[in-house]
């Protein structure tokens, strides 16, 4: 069975990529944005391992912790926020957290710090997902992180792969570059920003033989992907 996350996020468009690239790594992902609601759906779904951003509407992280330690005193629990205080990281703990992620951060962090805590837990991990999909005459296997084209096959990084799933999941639509280096970088350096520009590159030029794709830079924003 796959392992299931509630994962508490009011900023839309960052959450929904968060979720689908979880979703695509085999977790089940159960997002809510409404901090009144979070505690409610942790009783009835009773996941395996929580994702909290702290600054939620209506009822913050760390109450919420309490609420859910006060039901639940072992499943771990993972902070978001963009705090940066040490006072702040101390409540966290006393409020019953695990761990503390600071943002921006990258997905690479977030799954090894969840699979980290689920360890911790002796939580059995996920079974590999065997997922694909296809992209112009391309087929992509997410989970292994290859791209076949015909006879040809080529192993991706981690960030390219990311990369090329978060273009894809969001083709035909404007991603901002702040955006897409915040989720695969974990902040938008001008370093960074240089290697988005070669994993751009690079990505180009994997897809080159179908000319039906495009990655369109949108100058003084970020990309769309065109996809046909």
């Amino acid at each position: 069975m796959a392992v299931k996350i509630l994962y508490a996020e009011d900023e839309l468009f960052l959450g929904k990529i968060v979720k689908e690239s979880l979703e695509s790594r085999g977790f089940e992902v159960i997002m809510e944005a409404d901090g009144n609601n979070v505690t409610h759906q942790f009783k009835e779904l009773q996941p395996d391992i929580c994702v909290l951003d702290i600054m939620l509407p209506y009822k913050d992280g760390f109450t919420i912790a309490e609420e859910i330690r006060n039901i639940n005193t072992t499943v771990p629990i993972i902070f978001l926020t963009a705090k940066t205080q040490t006072e702040d990281l101390v409540k966290g703990f006393k409020t019953g957290g695990n761990d503390y992620i600071r943002k921006p951060f990258s997905m690479e962090e977030l799954i090894i710090r969840i699979e980290y805590a689920l360890r911790l837990k002796n939580i059995p991990a996920n079974d590999p997902v065997k997922e694909t999909v296809n992209i112009g005459s391309y087929t992509f296997h997410l989970n292994h992180q290859v791209l076949k084209h015909e006879s040809e096959e080529r192993k991706l990084s981690f960030r390219e792969s990311e990369l090329l799933k978060l273009l894809y999941e969001n083709r035909d639509k404007i991603i901002d570059r702040r955006d897409i280096l915040n989720l695969l970088w974990g902040s938008d350096s001008f370093f960074n920003s240089r290697n988005l520009d070669v994993y751009v590159t690079k990505l180009r030029s994997y897809l080159k033989d179908d000319t039906r794709l495009e990655i369109l830079t949108i100058k003084g924003i970020g990309y769309r992907f065109i996809t046909g």
